[in-house]
């Protein structure tokens, strides 16, 4: 066997579909065009009917597939009909990345119920509800790979986070409760813990050199993430080559945590 086919049995996505959430921009919007260059058909998933068509465009631009569906995944019944829609453009996904989320930034006096549910629903619901949805698909297509996207949030509190840090905190573990239930009929669960990359979420750290300069020497290397210190772990973590990594939460925070 060649270099090449040897590399291409571990990491090649050709012939899988994936579905991405949050993909109209920052994190998710890149896993969506990483893992459409690796091969997968890729179906991005967001509320902003524009940034998806420019997503998919420019995706297909560079050779790849990829096809929008619009959702306002704070709509629980909008969930239920993602789950149905999502094989009718390229079959049942096997690779599911669960990138939508949202930071509010409130000091705990100003948390009310409604944005308390609204974090914990996007960023934890989301990811279980879609998820168990998906799961029976992949099984019949003989396995899949979900990616959640957990924090430095879910190992460590930040100001002003404290209903955001609940929700990774949660992500933390209902990946390894996903493990526990699915992997044995050949779905795996990981998570990826970003550092701070340059998203709309983060957008308040990177307006600020201070900040930023600060969170650059927290860090082991010395820096801040750049979207493509992504690529590998998305890839992997979709691919064959992580085919007995289940139940994971990995870190690419440039050692963060570390310190």
């Amino acid at each position: 066997m060649s270099v090449s086919d040897f590399l291409s049995d571990l990491f090649s996505l050709n012939g899988r579909t994936a579905l991405v959430t949050g993909a109209s921009s920052g994190i998710g919007r890149h896993m969506a065009k990483t893992l459409a260059r690796a091969g997968a058909s890729v179906i991005c998933v967001a509320r902003r009917q524009e940034a998806l068509s420019a997503l998919v465009d420019e995706i297909a631009a560079a050779g790849g597939t990829a096809t929008a569906l619009t959702a306002d995944l704070l709509d629980g019944g909008a969930v239920e009909a993602l789950g149905a829609r999502a094989g009718d453009a390229f079959g049942s996904p096997t690779i599911l990345v669960n990138a939508a989320g949202i930071n509010l930034r409130e000091p705990p006096a100003a948390v009310s119920f409604e944005s308390w549910n609204q974090t914990l629903h996007l960023n934890l619901g989301v990811p279980f509800f879609l998820a168990r949805a998906l799961v029976p698909g992949m099984v019949a297509s003989g396995g899949g790979s979900i990616i959640n996207i957990a924090s430095l949030q879910s190992f460590r509190a930040f100001a002003n986070g404290m209903a955001y840090g609940a929700s990774k905190g949660g992500i933390a573990q209902l990946t390894r409760a996903m493990a526990e239930a699915w992997s044995r009929n050949g779905v795996r669960a990981n998570a990826i813990t970003p550092g701070f990359f340059p998203t709309e979420l983060t957008g308040p750290v990177f307006s600020d050199p201070e900040l930023l300069q600060h969170h650059a020497e927290a860090t082991a290397i010395g820096r801040n993430g750049e979207l493509a210190d992504l690529n590998g772990i998305t890839v992997f973590l979709a691919a064959p080559a992580s085919a007995y990594i289940t139940g994971q939460v990995i870190g690419v925070e440039g050692g963060y945590l570390a310190k």
